[in-house]
């Protein structure tokens, strides 16, 4: 069960040691009765954007928690931000990618409509897909009581993901590659010699890339790497590489 619940608009509202802060709505509802919260414990609530307090709960009603705040936390983003790009992808393999993924570390996603996708977002199930990621990520963002809530981007083309490329440091898993992802970073990865840029790391349907789409990313920049020996699923590829790279960029 949770143990951060989110208020929006908490940095608008009286937050500080000794002050009382309500929760209201859905998550009210879902610390009442779905973690079943009690007076007397203690939790957390955030605003998803760096600021989390913590206290214990005095009030417990259906729509409506009350916590005491005893402590007032406030986190920087990271320096280095990691956006994962994941194809979509049939079933529910998509969604379990950017799950776990969020509970790892990413600081953001980005639906990918690849050559290869068997899913397929059109009309309505653009908007209707988008939100329902954003609800996944919100959920394990919470789960893994995390202060800042990664966001979620727009459904991206190939040539939008082309454009990406020229911007950051763009990693393309792919099981070819002759560069590993533990090889990473190196010093051609540095801006200025100094500092790393933003990384975004694109994982491909259960087809893979196709060789147009590869040729196209690596033409912009992109550079193809690979896990091991293994080949992993699309579900699971996005999440075992934001691991290795949180350990590469000294998060864990």
């Amino acid at each position: 069960m949770s143990s951060l619940f989110l208020r929006d608009d908490l940095a608008a509202v009286p937050h500080a040691v000794g002050d009382e802060v309500e929760l209201t709505g859905d998550e009210a509802r879902h610390a009442a009765t779905v973690n079943r919260m009690r007076v007397g414990e203690s939790t957390s609530l955030g605003d998803g954007r760096g600021l989390v307090v913590s206290g214990t709960v005095t009030s417990v009603e259906p729509k409506r928690v009350v916590i005491a705040v005893d402590g007032v936390r406030r986190t920087d983003p990271p320096a280095v931000r990691l956006t994962l790009v994941q194809a979509l992808a049939k079933g529910d393999r998509d969604e379990l990618a950017i799950q776990a993924a969020t509970e790892l570390g990413a600081d953001a996603v980005v639906p990918w409509q690849a050559e290869r996708s068997v899913s397929r977002w059109s009309g309505p199930k653009v908007a209707k897909g988008e939100e329902r990621w954003r609800s996944i990520v919100r959920e394990a963002a919470k789960q893994a009581i995390r202060p800042w809530v990664p966001e979620v981007g727009s459904l991206a083309s190939t040539a939008d993901l082309v454009g990406l490329a020229t911007r950051s440091r763009m990693l393309v898993l792919e099981p070819s590659a002759s560069a590993r992802l533990s090889e990473w970073p190196r010093e051609e990865d540095r801006a200025d010699g100094e500092d790393l840029r933003d990384v975004v790391l694109v994982v491909g349907p259960e087809g893979g890339l196709s060789p147009v789409e590869l040729d196209r990313l690596q033409q912009a920049g992109a550079t193809p790497v690979r896990l091991g020996p293994e080949v992993l699923r699309t579900s699971t590829a996005g999440p075992a590489a934001i691991a290795a790279l949180a350990v590469a960029l000294g998060r864990w």
